[in-house]
């Protein structure tokens, strides 16, 4: 056990993290996401919700402050998601900026591009998220 890192951040995860450099991308997936579908690096996290592990990942990982970092699906024609979800998942983050909205295949598509998918134990409908990791600030 480490130190400051969350429990709900797994070995494999903070390995992820690590190794991801700048506007590479992760999918914080939901449980019914075909991560496997679209993504070879796929890491899981059942039984933890995705604002869990977006509260445990934000305090060791930068935001890219160069593009829209937070990207989200937007629902299909004729169907509906429920706000709270991004709700939760600004604050898990502590973030109030922009969120990009994504039609439900492009979003696919940036998943097959991303660094790796994350999948959680999250039920909310269209409660999929990507992060963009930005530069970390030398202190």
């Amino acid at each position: 056990m480490l130190k400051g890192i969350s429990p709900v951040i797994s070995p494999a995860l903070l390995k992820i993290m690590a190794e991801m450099g700048h506007g590479d991308e992760i999918v914080i997936s939901d449980a019914h996401f075909p991560a496997h579908t679209f993504n070879s690096t796929v890491v899981r996290a059942d039984g933890v919700d995705a604002a869990s592990i977006l509260k445990g990942m934000i305090p060791l990982f930068e935001l890219d402050a160069y593009a829209t970092p937070v990207i989200m699906m937007e629902p299909v024609p004729g169907d509906t998601a429920d706000p709270a979800v991004e709700a939760k998942y600004r604050a898990a983050l502590g973030y109030e900026g922009e969120i990009e909205k994504v039609e439900r295949y492009a979003f696919y598509e940036r998943a097959k591009a991303a660094y790796a998918v994350l999948i959680t134990g999250e039920t909310a409908k269209y409660g999929n998220i990507i992060l963009k990791k930005g530069v970390t600030p030398i202190a």
